[in-house]
């Protein structure tokens, strides 16, 4: 049962194909942003959305001629049709000046408390977490970096624990890290980041042997939190990205329940192994209706295109269950 979700009556949906027994299945017209698909933009991918206002608004990684990722707004009433704003989002921090940074990519959105926080990969002398908080989606107030270089994949719970803010993350080093197991830390006041625990190593599975990230933020279950990560394998050919899921214990989410040792999806379709950086397979977001379960997963492919696949929360606890390590 899913627990502390919004009724999202026009959540992106198609039905599984019949005799369908995968975890997810693959929205039938993906990619739903594919490469150059507005003006400015080359590539647009590993990006976030939230239901909002009855629409749907998101945080999105586009990349244009220069090649440097940069975060901008996009708006749908839909969850496919997609428009980003001309310009990057314009941060400011606590004190109202402006702040910027050359590289920000793959970030997080979430609801928490009546705000809206966003968490990504900035430059703070190399890759580091940034947060971001709005109330509008007009004013963006970006906190202090809460931690040092190098800690990628910062996804937030979407309540308090224990009286505490709980994050994610992977911490890494300034290249493409060839290792990385996921961590998690303890917040006050969303600032100041601390009381940390190891969660999930790198799996002996082939999917997830190198290393593996958090991928969307996790979803408060009757089981569990219900966590989707991405897993790396390395191969003659470079790193293969899949993602797959686990269950964290819902007073101590250090405590892992169950977790899957098949991936859920894996690149296949040529849109996910041929692009900027091929065999890509990339979640950062995931829409989840309370009333049904159903679930609207977005996730990056080969580093080039933003698309979509299906599933139910109920599905996936089960497939994880079944499939455990």
């Amino acid at each position: 049962m899913v627990k502390n979700e919004k009724n999202i009556p026009n959540l992106p949906w198609e039905e599984a194909p019949i005799g369908c027994k995968d975890p997810v299945w693959r929205y039938s017209k993906n990619p739903i942003l594919p490469r150059n698909v507005q003006a400015g933009f080359a590539r647009i991918f590993n990006s976030a959305i939230v239901p909002y206002k009855d629409e749907f608004i998101g945080i999105f990684r586009a990349e244009d001629r220069t090649g440097i990722p940069h975060l901008y707004l996009g708006h749908s009433k839909n969850g496919i049709k997609i428009v980003l704003d001309e310009k990057p989002i314009a941060f400011v921090d606590e004190k109202g000046q402006e702040v910027s940074s050359h590289y920000q990519y793959d970030p997080r959105l979430i609801e928490l408390e009546g705000k809206y926080y966003a968490v990504w990969c900035d430059d703070f002398f190399g890759p580091a977490l940034a947060i971001a908080e709005t109330s509008d989606f007009k004013r963006f107030v970006k906190y202090n970096h809460p931690y040092l270089p190098f800690n990628r994949n910062g996804v937030l719970f979407p309540r308090k624990i224990a009286g505490k803010y709980v994050m994610l993350s992977r911490p890494s080093d300034s290249g493409h890290t060839a290792f990385g197991d996921i961590f998690l830390s303890r917040s006050p006041d969303l600032r100041y980041w601390g009381d940390c625990a190891h969660v999930m190593e790198r799996g002996w599975e082939w999917w997830n042997l190198t290393k593996i990230g958090a991928g969307c933020n996790p979803i408060e279950t009757s089981e569990g939190w219900l966590l989707l990560f991405h897993g790396v394998t390395n191969t003659c050919n470079g790193f293969v990205y899949s993602f797959g899921g686990a269950l964290l214990d819902l007073e101590d989410p250090s405590k892992i329940l169950y977790r899957c040792a098949d991936y859920f999806l894996t690149p296949e379709k040529e849109y996910e192994t041929t692009g900027f950086v091929p065999n890509v397979c990339f979640p950062t977001s995931a829409l989840v209706d309370q009333k049904t379960g159903r679930m609207a997963i977005y996730y990056g492919a080969a580093d080039t295109s933003t698309c979509l696949c299906f599933s139910t929360v109920d599905r996936l606890v089960a497939y994880i269950k079944d499939h455990k390590r």
